[in-house]
């Protein structure tokens, strides 16, 4: 496979992610919506769905859409992101920015889709929440720790039982995302992908959006690093488990 045909098959499957997870938020948060307080755990459902179409659209690719399973699988040791895709610089480089257009694109079109909302909504807050993640507490130390953890369950839990999202198959994924949205989502909306939340964010810093306020990008590291170190540390443990699992028998 070309990494032209991984290149694009990740911006498609990560623009759906980004389009019908952003979108979700903005139903529930935006001013006159037909979801409008739909509460949390509509957004934590609405994302798993965007996770299973978005598995769908990018299984040409091993469906990643999200820079923290494909530098778990870089660090778990595997040969291949997917099938005919070997793991080196530039395939690594292009799963990275394909994640990263896509989810860009996914945020411009749900903007577009919720135009006349951005617009009546009055508080820049709610706004960029509907783009990027925010902390209930600020807290530099646990918001990353919770972050770690939350993408340590995602990836670690794809490798162990299905080493891509496609071979685990995208109901199995999907629902996984909305039990880590209701366990672990609380603190900080639950990231779990650089891409996801810094995608979306740029889009935010861009658009023309009426009172848009600040895009807070003092913040906007920790849901980059967070899941980056988490899906790391989820490759690492993934491939000594089972040789300790070996050694003890």
């Amino acid at each position: 496979m070309s990494l032209g045909i991984v290149f694009l098959s990740e911006v498609f499957g990560t623009a759906m992610l980004t389009l019908l997870g952003c979108g979700v938020v903005a139903n529930v948060a935006l001013k006159g919506t037909k979801g409008n307080n739909g509460g949390f755990l509509m957004v934590t459902w609405g994302w798993g769905i965007a996770v299973f179409a978005g598995v769908y659209v990018a299984v040409m690719s091993g469906a990643h859409i999200n820079p923290a399973v494909t530098f778990g699988l870089l660090v778990n040791g595997k040969s291949e992101y997917a099938p005919g895709v070997p793991v080196d610089i530039a395939s690594t480089l292009t799963y990275f920015g394909g994640e990263l257009l896509g989810a860009f694109l996914g945020a411009v079109v749900m903007w577009l889709a919720y135009k006349q909302h951005f617009d009546a909504e009055p508080e820049p807050a709610s706004k960029l929440g509907v783009f990027s993640t925010g902390p209930a507490i600020r807290s530099t130390t646990w918001n990353l720790v919770t972050e770690i953890i939350g993408t340590f369950v995602l990836v670690f839990v794809i490798l162990t039982f299905g080493g891509t999202p496609s071979g685990l198959g995208p109901l199995a994924v999907a629902l996984l995302v909305v039990g880590i949205g209701v366990s672990l989502g609380g603190p900080t909306g639950y990231a779990i992908n650089p891409a996801r939340d810094l995608g979306p964010r740029i889009a935010h810093a861009l658009l023309p959006i009426k009172g848009k306020g600040s895009s807070d990008w003092s913040y906007s590291w920790i849901p980059v690093v967070g899941p980056l170190v988490g899906g790391g540390l989820a490759g690492i443990v993934a491939a000594v488990v089972p040789i300790i699992a070996r050694a003890a028998a």
